[in-house]
């Protein structure tokens, strides 16, 4: 079997990653992390009311009741998370080669309602992820973060994560002015066509304003009085509607070298979600307003579209329905959904009934090919 890559990790930003790289504007008001003895230590981002405590985003192989019931000190943390050298006895522990690495307190940052401090907060990201990602750039493989204030920005943000040698861009859920499917965006795609990214949503749950109220931690749309659980569904369906979205708003019509990741929302839905979409094309384009395709729906789905999950038995049942070279497996470590140090037992199980050569798909060959690893 070839060397496994995870296709979705996380690091922690420490303590000085925003206030040591931030426009000197915002140094007063930078990202940081913080403590209360009832908390633990949590990241503090000015302008959203949500602090988001560490011990739910550093709970890799233990206990959901752990990690309820122990507030994490930062000097608790998973020292991989922030220190590459630890990272790689991480890697090591769990038989991973690589990891495509996304940020912690930057998914909710990408969904500041302020976009200039958004960017701001995002540049001073992709420096310290770089210099993270340096010390052992053939096994840290970061995805620099887009604002999405202007189409302009963008592309110059594009053009710097390039430079800085990260592998990709995650776009946050909602671009500062109009949705993804206006042309206006179609410059911003080809510029990252022409560096070779492809485009990560991570999981996106919910609405546009992180601010609304709600009670649950995955945000919007817990509905009913006793469903909070319910908006953790929302991993899902925030992926759905933004491909969609690219699908039936003419995006990849218009772009066809768009490489488009969906991470970690599963892929069992997958065929079902393809079916819906051609028969919604097929019947009511008529009278429900959508760009003209050339294609199916089903066929840009199945050939711009990638996938990310960490255990998916479903999804390897129904591979013969979907497109098996764009499933890419991740261990989203340190994050509590982890299956870090766990994975080889998760791949040997859920793998089971994959051919040497599916496993070597999924495991590394999809993510080598979507991100022009070479190898």
């Amino acid at each position: 079997m070839k060397p496994i890559i995870s296709a979705d990790s996380h690091v922690l930003e420490p303590p000085d990653a925003y206030t040591e790289r931030i426009d000197a504007r915002y140094k007063e008001i930078a990202p940081r992390v913080s403590f209360t003895e009832q908390m633990g230590a949590y990241f503090e981002i000015h302008g959203i009311n949500k602090p988001l405590p560490v011990r739910l985003v550093s709970g890799a192989g233990k206990s959901p009741m752990e990690i309820e019931r122990h507030p994490l000190r930062w000097e608790e943390v998973y020292r991989g998370a922030y220190d590459p050298e630890a990272r790689i006895s991480d890697q090591d522990r769990d038989g991973i080669a690589a990891e495509i690495l996304y940020p912690t307190s930057g998914m909710i940052i990408c969904k500041h309602p302020d976009v200039d401090y958004r960017k701001a907060c995002l540049d001073a990201y992709n420096l310290w992820l770089a210099e993270y990602c340096s010390v052992h750039p053939d096994r840290l493989l970061g995805a620099g973060m887009v604002s999405m204030r202007t189409p302009g920005d963008s592309i110059s943000e594009v053009r710097k994560i390039k430079e800085l040698g990260l592998k990709g861009v995650m776009l946050p859920g909602w671009p500062a002015t109009e949705d993804y499917d206006s042309r206006m965006y179609d410059s911003f795609w080809a510029a990252c066509v022409e560096n070779g990214f492809p485009v990560t949503f991570h999981h996106l749950p919910g609405s546009r304003n992180p601010n609304d109220s709600t009670d649950s931690i995955y945000g919007y749309a817990n509905r009913g009085v006793n469903s909070k659980l319910n908006s953790w569904m929302n991993l899902i369906r925030g992926n759905q509607d933004i491909l969609a979205m690219f699908i039936f708003g003419g995006v990849f019509e218009r772009n066809p070298k768009l490489k488009l990741v969906c991470a970690e929302a599963d892929a069992g839905w997958v065929p079902h979600f393809m079916y819906r979409m051609d028969y919604a094309y097929d019947h009511h384009r008529h009278h429900v307003k959508t760009e003209e395709l050339s294609h199916p729906p089903s066929y840009y789905f199945r050939n711009n579209v990638y996938l990310t999950f960490q255990d998916d038995t479903i999804a390897f049942k129904t591979r013969h329905l979907m497109n098996i070279h764009r499933l890419l497996w991740a261990n989203d470590f340190p994050h509590f959904d982890s299956t870090w140090p766990h994975s080889q037992e998760v791949i040997r199980t859920e793998m089971a009934d994959l051919t040497a050569a599916e496993k070597d798909l999924v495991l590394h060959d999809n993510l080598v090919e979507c991100y022009g690893l070479g190898s």
